[in-house]
């Protein structure tokens, strides 16, 4: 078997390579949850009286096999096969015969891909929680080590009012924990099962939707099967815009610990062994993790404007167009995965320096907190402020 849809025509090859692309080798992130899409099509097709229970049992068994090639890196998808699909169900095929050929019966790539999509999605955003829960604690521990130090917090680049690594670390762990609303929001919106709508107008067979959502681990099955066509992208768009949440925190907080670790603040010191060198200069300690870390979020943001505009402007129905979302959604996530590891590795083996953050605690910042002490004292709080504001000026 060389396509799904192959009837007999060769096609050109310059063709094939352009409408291909590189989703042959994207698709090895798919293999496993094909299999496993496919496993309940099998028990959903035997329940349908299409498959008996030998060909149902033929088939689940030969389809663990691919996944254990899969995992011992044996699985190979060739450009002429486009895609996992064509690959899982060709080793099917030539493995079982017209059992394997039987497979795609009910359903169509499109329900397939999305099925898969969907639950290589839920895997990734586990994963994403549990670094998600790492990258806190160890916020709450260095808040712990270090949050009673005191340094000058900032307003307009300019010193303002007195803060602490306990507040700011806060600020951070406040972040994490709202964008775990989110998290949870998108992953009850992706965690419904697509599997058995077919090319998007459902199939003229009597399946059961709910066994296969039910073996699949989904709560609930997409029922409008245009819907279902036209959520993925929509989906895709949630699902970035929530990564993007992610590394627009991890965005700042490198923001600031590269500001931190200016000599001229040297409020904290990053390992030498997580910083790089110059070509050049002898002396440079240069922060580039860091810096990867914030130029990262623009990445993801990037991601979620080039999936946003391709499926925009798109009829009702599968358009080829959708196959350029998977690689962008791909790289979102491994963006984001990547970074949340790299920055809880920082944030475990950061250092404060207490005595440079005391020197940095001159008395301008206590301004505010003097104007609030002639408010305690029945002082209006405008003629207070004047009342530092000119003693400040006089000094």
């Amino acid at each position: 078997m060389s396509k799904l849809w192959d009837k007999g025509v060769e096609l050109d090859q310059q063709i094939e390579a352009f409408t291909v692309g590189d989703d042959y080798l994207l698709d090895q992130e798919l293999v496993k949850y094909d299999c496993i899409a496919s496993k309940a099509q099998a028990s959903m097709l035997e329940k349908a009286g299409l498959l008996n229970t030998e060909e149902a049992d033929l088939i689940k068994r030969e389809l663990d096999v691919i996944i254990q090639l899969h995992a011992e890196g044996k699985f190979s998808i060739s450009r002429s096969q486009e895609d996992c699909h064509t690959a899982i169900e060709a080793h099917l095929t030539t493995a079982l015969g017209d059992e394997g050929k039987k497979i795609h019966t009910a359903r169509s790539r499109n329900d397939q891909v999305l099925t898969a999509l969907r639950l290589y999605y839920r895997d990734r955003l586990e994963e994403l929680s549990v670094l998600n829960k790492q990258l806190k604690e160890a916020l709450t521990k260095f808040i712990q080590t270090y949050g009673e130090v005191g340094y000058p917090g900032y307003t307009h680049m300019q010193k303002a009012m007195p803060s602490s690594f306990g507040l700011w670390a806060s600020a951070f762990l406040n972040g994490l924990e709202d964008n775990e609303i989110l998290l949870s929001a998108v992953t009850k919106i992706i965690d419904q099962s697509p599997l058995g709508t077919a090319a998007g107008y459902g199939v003229p067979l009597d399946i059961d939707r709910e066994l296969a959502a039910n073996e699949l681990g989904f709560p609930k099955v997409q029922e409008n099967p245009i819907y279902t066509q036209y959520s993925r992208g929509k989906f895709e768009v949630m699902l970035i815009h929530t990564l993007s949440q992610f590394t627009a925190d991890l965005n700042k907080m490198a923001n600031d610990l590269i500001l931190f670790n200016m000599q001229e603040f040297a409020f904290i010191k990053l390992p030498d062994q997580f910083c790089t060198g110059s070509s050049i200069m002898p002396q440079k300690k240069n922060p580039d993790v860091l810096e990867l870390l914030r130029a990262k979020h623009h990445v993801v943001t990037a991601c979620e404007y080039q999936v946003s505009n391709i499926v925009s402007n798109l009829i009702s129905g599968y358009n080829r167009d959708l196959q350029l979302t998977k690689e962008p959604v791909m790289k979102a996530f491994k963006v984001t995965l990547e970074s949340l590891k790299v920055m809880t590795l920082l944030i475990q083996n950061l250092e404060v320096d207490p005595e440079n953050c005391d020197q940095a605690m001159s008395k301008d910042l206590y301004a505010t907190e003097k104007a609030y002490d002639l408010v305690k004292q029945g002082v209006p709080f405008r003629d207070a402020y004047q009342q530092i504001a000119k003693s400040i000026s006089e000094e």
